[in-house]
């Protein structure tokens, strides 16, 4: 039976607040897009028609209002693992093999990843053959999903198992700075696979062919150069396999960077609209932004595990959720458990970071490309991708990384002024 103590009462409170939040923000954002439902905003009347922007209403307030129900079965999953004494039960299992104590954390954690995954699996589904199959994107047919499960699974096996052998290792001889050595792994290991997604991974689930020649091929290369971009190259990937959303993205580190189209992206959009999309994606990478996310996302990794190499040594870490038996492995995955839910409330900062990186990177786009092609290729992906136009500002602030788009085209029409 768990022993309640302060540590207990600080979870069950901060869930509760981060659950209450999360309800809170969704039916503010529900209303307020329901409520904006009847017609267009001024600023897109004669570019966006009243049917595309209902769909867009209606396609928002249905995941809306499924995230509330993943919310709370979240919410209650992680008392069941906690409190609920999933964990403890789970841990004596494992020890009862008698294995090695790293090997034995190893099979503990990783049984926690795939029980989680395997639970998670019945939402993922109705995503896809629900929500998106409803409003017209979802290309997935059952064999593609399940093949993309089964490899999703092997890889995270053949990635998770030899890292957490590592990281258990040198949390057992390090002493009382292995937080220290586990973080510098890990940014390396993060690093690495920047390097490796793009050129080992992602060919296992989409199929990428080089751009072909031609005007836009041509313009591509006129705009990296112009922006001092290197690539490995210019790729078409077969997005609509699996969806009819589009998006474009690079992908790598330093001389391993692609560029990505999404062949419905290439379908939506004029070349002269894609030439633009992608001097935003530039804008990121002259601004250096990827750089500074770098940066952040180490300083907050390694303050983290300095916060576990203390929490690691304290009792009341353990038993006040829910675990009877101090183990590496437990803290590890204690602290990965608790720390999302303590970090919740951190989203509006982050948010608001990525909205300025964002804001950048079309200021940028509108120096190397006519604004108005941005905002052309932008109020296209709107439609396509059935992106609401009325996002109640709260909700939005709390968790868009991206601004609005009555907000970013206003900014964007500025920009256009300022440069005419």
């Amino acid at each position: 039976m768990t022993t309640m103590n302060a540590l207990s009462n600080f979870f069950i409170i901060m869930l509760v607040l981060s659950l209450a939040t999360q309800l809170w923000l969704a039916a503010r954002q529900v209303r307020h897009v329901h409520k904006n439902r009847a017609s267009v905003p001024d600023e897109f009347q004669d570019q966006i028609p009243l049917d595309a922007h209902q769909k867009a209403a209606d396609y928002t307030i249905t995941r809306v209002r499924f995230g509330r129900f993943e919310a709370i079965a979240g919410a209650i999953l992680l008392l069941i693992w906690t409190l609920g004494g999933g964990l403890e039960l789970l841990d004596q299992a494992w020890r009862s093999l008698g294995w090695d104590p790293i090997l034995t954390g190893v099979g503990f954690m990783v049984a926690v990843m795939l029980i989680s995954s395997v639970l998670d699996l019945p939402f993922s589904a109705y995503r896809t053959f629900v929500i998106e199959q409803r409003f017209g994107f979802n290309k997935t047919t059952p064999a593609v999903f399940i093949t993309d499960l089964l490899k999703g699974m092997l890889l995270t096996l053949a990635i998770a198992v030899p890292m957490l052998w590592l990281i258990l290792w040198i949390m057992q001889v390090s002493g009382p700075l292995w937080w220290l050595y586990v973080w510098a792994v890990w940014f390396g290991f993060s690093l690495f696979m920047m390097w490796a997604y793009p050129a080992f991974i992602a060919p296992l689930f989409n199929k990428f062919k080089p751009l072909e020649g031609g005007d836009l091929k041509d313009g591509i290369e006129k705009l990296l150069s112009q922006c001092g971009f290197k690539s490995n190259g210019i790729f078409v990937m077969d997005g609509s396999r699996r969806s009819a959303h589009g998006n474009a993205y690079f992908s790598g580190i330093g001389n391993k960077k692609q560029i990505v189209f999404y062949d419905t992206l290439m379908e939506q959009l004029e070349a002269n609209e894609i030439e633009a999309v992608l001097a935003h994606e530039l804008g990121h990478f002259r601004m250096h932004h990827i750089r500074k996310r770098l940066i952040s996302m180490g300083a907050i990794s390694l303050i983290s595990l300095a916060i576990l190499g203390w929490l690691i040594q304290q009792n009341w870490f353990y038993t006040g959720l829910g675990a009877s038996n101090a183990s590496t492995y437990m803290a590890l995955t204690l602290f990965m458990l608790l720390a999302p839910v303590v970090g919740f409330f951190l989203t509006p900062v982050m948010s608001k970071l990525s909205r300025k990186h964002e804001f950048e990177a079309d200021a940028y786009a509108s120096q190397q490309r006519n604004a108005h092609l941005l905002i052309t290729a932008l109020v296209k992906m709107y439609e396509e991708n059935a992106s609401t136009l009325t996002p109640d500002p709260v909700y939005s602030n709390f968790y868009d990384s991206h601004p609005p788009a009555p907000v970013r085209i206003r900014h964007l029409k500025e920009q256009a002024q300022t440069a005419s």
